[in-house]
């Protein structure tokens, strides 16, 4: 059983800069692939950003791209999401995922993550 505990949100002003971290604990939480994704009041879930098992390889949707960064320390079990240049549409609940099982490839979908944290809010004000 896997756990993910997502924490570093808040409240930022337009331009600002935040880094939200997303802990893993369980049996071998170093060979799952780590996500992120958002969800604002009345809209679907969205996927931010995947990191594959080792880190080496990382993919973002095309509406943060340039904005924001995803990377892991495995020494720490733990996933970060670095975002910048924040605006008033970045506010959201932030939720960190992990799919069913090691070792597979991230995927962009809801559906291909089971394990899921209890979300961190960001709100970003002008």
């Amino acid at each position: 059983q896997v756990q993910l505990a997502e924490s570093g949100g808040g409240l930022v002003q337009t331009g600002g800069s935040l880094r939200l971290s997303c802990t893993a604990s369980g049996p071998g939480v170093r060979d799952y692939a780590l996500a992120w994704f958002r969800q604002s009041p009345g809209k679907e879930r969205e996927f931010l950003a995947s990191i594959n098992w080792t880190g080496r390889n990382s993919y973002y949707s095309d509406s943060i791209k340039g904005r924001f960064s995803i990377s892991r320390d495995n020494a720490k079990n733990t996933a970060y999401l670095q975002m910048d240049d924040l605006k008033s549409a970045d506010t959201a609940v932030y939720y960190c995922a992990a799919p069913p099982a090691r070792g597979l490839v991230p995927a962009n979908l809801v559906d291909d993550y089971y394990y899921w944290g209890q979300g961190t809010q960001v709100t970003v004000s002008s």
